[in-house]
């Protein structure tokens, strides 16, 4: 028979798990989304410095292309500025990012997916509303974020710019204060339409499609997959869900780039780019229709490890701490 205390901690525990599972609120998911966020940008950093750079590159009518592909971009901005200077400037703004875009898009896609297979009662869900709610997630995230993915890419870019174009950012909050102060508040949402239309698109890829491909892949290939929650199954939907999102937003992520990292006009001149439609027209005329899918490669071979180790770890700490996969 248990004794007092052995009945006392069995129904304390009983009760944390029970409310652990209760209290996996919109606040929770959020927070487990940034910090799964976090553990991928740290790993993934260096890609998005190259593409980004890759993104830049060549910009404007008749400059010349520095970098030959990937790997070249990698060593030539780690032999121009170190490694840690290099390939992680930024990281500071790509943590912050996650506290905001990273966790409105991926805790909020795990609220409503969460609430919406409750409301099905057992029946599976039907991809298009897995990819509304990716797009709604993505759209508040990259609102939310939107400050923080300017800082990103200026602080990315600002090494391969010419010495007196420089703006040798101390961190991301200076980047931010700065921006604020010398060009108003409207340019921390410097290319806010790209980015809204680029993360929308890019939330319904990736987590539609992810939790699509798990939920397919499971049911038609059990022998293969023969648990829900297992890594090789989520490893294959997040590549699979990688490339359909690349493909789908990297247009707009160049056209995005490329719109803030823009420098403010002197006075008199008109900008470089005056609009999102403009920046396109500019960019194909002047380097070919090739140019919407420049960066493409290290776009996809960093949102493919992005996905898989941010996805992976927000479901493994949501299922530790609730019982239950995120997504």
């Amino acid at each position: 028979p248990q004794t007092t205390t052995q009945y006392i901690m069995s129904n304390t525990s009983e009760a944390s798990v029970k409310s652990a599972q209760a209290g996996a609120g919109l606040g929770m998911r959020m927070v487990l989304g940034a910090l799964g966020g976090m553990g991928a940008a740290t790993c993934c950093h260096p890609l998005d410095v190259i593409r980004v750079q890759m993104q830049i590159d060549g910009e404007g009518k008749g400059a010349a292309r520095q970098y030959k592909n990937p790997l070249d971009a990698a060593v030539k901005i780690a032999q121009r500025n170190g490694v840690v200077r290099g390939l992680y400037t930024g990281i500071d703004a790509a943590y912050l990012r996650q506290w905001t875009y990273g966790s409105c898009r991926v805790g909020i896609y795990a609220f409503l997916l969460d609430y919406a297979t409750k409301e099905a009662k057992g029946a599976p869900l039907p991809f298009w509303k897995k990819l509304l709610m990716g797009c709604t997630s993505g759209a508040i995230g990259s609102f939310v974020g939107c400050p923080t993915e300017v800082a990103l890419i200026r602080m990315s870019a600002d090494s391969k710019l010419p010495p007196e174009l420089k703006r040798n950012y101390r961190n991301v909050f200076d980047c931010l204060t700065r921006m604020y102060k010398e060009e108003g508040l409207q340019s921390l949402w410097k290319g806010g339409l790209p980015t809204i239309i680029r993360a929308t698109l890019l939330s319904s890829a990736v987590l539609g499609c992810y939790s699509e491909c798990k939920e397919q892949l499971h049911a038609k290939l059990p022998a293969v997959f023969p648990h829900k929650d297992g890594i090789p199954l989520m490893f294959t939907a997040t590549m699979a869900a990688s490339f359909v999102a690349t493909g789908v937003s990297n247009p707009f992520d160049v056209v995005k780039s490329r719109l803030q990292n823009m420098p403010t006009p002197e006075p008199g001149k008109p900008p470089i780019y005056s609009s999102m439609p403009d920046c396109f027209v500019k960019s194909v005329k002047g380097e070919g229709v090739l140019v919407l899918g420049r960066g493409f490669v290290p776009a996809f071979v960093k949102l493919a490890p992005y996905t898989t180790i941010s996805l992976i770890l927000t479901d493994k700490l949501t299922k530790a701490l609730t019982g239950k996969s995120a997504m």
